[in-house]
């Protein structure tokens, strides 16, 4: 995050608990003085944090305030550091900004928008982090309204895109009260006494080609002309795009100035590559490439799918006899999926990070083990697609959230613990092989052997290795070979799946290996239920554990020749405390 902060304070708490926001995020915050600063910091900063009452607050601030799109957001904080309330600019920023607040003064964030306050996704932000635009946000608050109302609503074209779930109703009946649409078509087909908030993706490459010398007047003139031709928005031109000889062509750079619009310049040789319908040999001989508009528009970048072309190159059209100069073509971008890898940690909700909410939250599908979806139902906003599926599926799992995600959705895969660790990670990401056509986000878990030690003292303070003994997925031999070197190696080991009904004799062989390298009264702790309700922990020995004490649900730790107990609890010193103690 880059964006000033700005706090203001005008007591002694308050310029105290400020002391604390800014020793928290010294690369953002702002101190400011008493109520006198507040119309400063909200100038010049992106959002303020103000120790005030909340009506002395909007008193200062409602002279100046102009926007909510554009304002600072505001949160103000009680001088009992209570209650951070999000006072203005709610959905851009404030809301999050109450949460922040209260995560390092600890207390209470006050959220009183009204899609907040239902769970619901909020329709200014909606599509917001892809750089989708609102054509009409007037029909904001309206349509918002009969949103969250349960009135009938529309929603048309955002499923080939990676958004949030939006819940538009069950089984609507009669005609549509009002429409949400994506689109990057100009002129919608809803008829025109339905209200439709319209929303613009980013979805549009416009190629272009000039001759030396052209002015942004004509490389505009050729843009506009293509972008008719197709009956399509400016709004969702999300860049200009041209062959790198032309990269300093002040015509086409000052076009690209005048909208707003990135522009990017490929190199020759990867645009002749590139399929185009109207190549030119005057064009191959000028720049080395025999499309440039055509070509610049489909190219994605090394190793990226081509976008389809929507409008062929056009000419630009000069109000006097002159011959053309400039050429645009434009095409759509594929929109590319998200698969949010998500461990839950070890089944407490305070264990579950609060990146792993923000991306459930973030999903309109999510996938998992029915017991496992169960835990966050209450965390997903209405309208999620949820598929779970029972014990044994993780590969059908992988690939339902893979294919999903390659449509364009937005999906969460979903296990225990970390996603990386013996979890749903592994197994998706294989899937992709060479592919690269899905933005994949991976979520950081609690694993269930850091709750486990974390619980039995410090047993992983030095180097440990982690071995499943199930050999459901691996060959015994290969597991037996694992237990040896982790006991050759003097490693603490933690043993997942140690012990069920049809497995009852290999965590009982695998200690058996340890046995052969370290002391039998090397300590050997168990956790069942780590962080769940039920949750039992004990603390044995190599010669006194008992294998038929543990089940499916229990992890075991065994240290190494080093570990020992210190008031009760495991402990394995730092190596620089074996050798001041040896």
């Amino acid at each position: 995050m880059n964006q000033k902060i700005g706090v203001v304070a005008a007591t002694a708490a308050g310029r105290h608990a400020a002391a604390v926001l800014a020793a928290a995020w010294p690369e953002q915050a702002r101190l400011y003085g008493g109520a006198g600063e507040l119309r400063t910091a909200f100038e010049d900063c992106d959002a303020v944090v103000a120790f005030l009452a909340v009506g002395a607050a909007v008193r200062s601030l409602a002279p100046v305030l102009g926007h909510k799109n554009t304002d600072a957001a505001v949160v103000c904080v009680d001088e009992a550091l209570r209650h951070a309330v999000a006072v203005l600019g709610g959905h851009h920023g404030a809301n999050d900004l109450a949460e922040r607040v209260s995560a390092v003064l600890g207390c209470t964030p006050v959220i009183t928008t009204a899609s907040d306050a239902a769970g619901a996704q909020a329709l200014d932000g909606y599509g917001a982090d892809l750089g989708f635009r609102i054509e009409n946000p007037e029909l904001l608050a309206p349509v918002g309204a009969k949103l969250l109302s349960g009135a009938s609503v529309d929603l048309s074209g955002a499923e080939e895109w990676p958004l949030p779930a939006l819940h538009v109703g069950d089984g609507h009946q009669g005609p549509a009260e009002a429409r949400i649409t994506v689109t990057d078509v100009a002129a919608t087909t809803e008829a025109a006494e339905t209200e439709t908030l319209v929303y613009r993706p980013p979805s549009l490459v416009v190629g272009v080609g000039a001759s030396r010398g052209v002015t942004a007047d004509e490389v505009l003139n050729a843009v506009d002309r293509a972008l008719a031709a197709g009956g399509l928005s400016a709004a969702s031109v999300t860049r200009l795009a041209s062959v790198d000889a032309k990269a300093d062509e002040a015509g086409i750079l000052e076009a690209a100035r005048r909208r707003g619009w990135p522009v990017v310049f490929h190199p020759a040789a990867e645009l002749a590559a590139v399929d185009v319908p109207n190549p030119s040999p005057v064009v191959l001989a000028g720049v080395g490439t025999p499309s440039v508009a055509e070509a610049a528009a489909r190219h994605d970048g090394p190793n990226r799918p081509l976008a389809d072309l929507i409008v062929p190159k056009t000419k630009s059209a000069p109000d006097d006899d002159r011959a053309p100069m400039a050429t645009a073509a434009v095409a759509r971008l594929a929109p590319r999926g998200r698969l949010a890898l998500i461990g839950l940690g070890p089944g407490a909700r305070d264990l579950l990070p609060p990146r792993a909410v923000a991306e459930l939250r973030r999903a309109s599908v999510v996938i998992g083990l029915d017991q496992y979806l169960d835990q966050i139902r209450d965390l997903l906003r209405p309208g999620t697609e949820v598929r779970a599926t029972g014990l044994g599926s993780e590969e059908a799992r992988a690939k339902d959230a893979v294919e999903t995600a390659r449509t364009g959705r937005a999906v969460a895969l979903i296990g225990s613990g970390d996603a990386g660790v013996y979890a749903m990670a592994s197994p998706a990401l294989d899937l992709f092989a060479e592919l690269d056509d899905v933005d994949v986000v991976g979520v950081p878990g609690i694993t269930a052997s850091l709750a486990a030690a974390n619980i039995l003292g410090a047993p992983l303070g030095h180097d440990h290795a982690i071995i499943s003994l199930s050999d459901l997925h691996t060959p015994w031999p290969a597991i037996e070979r694992r237990v040896a070197a982790a006991a050759e190696g003097d490693f603490v080991t933690v043993f997942y799946n140690p012990r069920s009904r049809g497995r009852d004799w290999q965590l009982g062989h695998a200690l058996d290996i340890l046995k052969r390298h370290r002391p039998l009264t090397t300590p050997v702790g168990c956790v069942r239920d780590a962080s769940r309700p039920g949750q039992q922990a004990w603390i044995s020995t190599l010669s006194e554990f008992d294998p038929a004490e543990v089940d499916m649900y229990t992890v075991v730790l065994v240290g190494s020749s080093h570990t020992r107990i210190a008031a009760s609890r495991m402990v394995t010193p730092r190596g620089y405390t074996w050798s001041q103690t040896s």
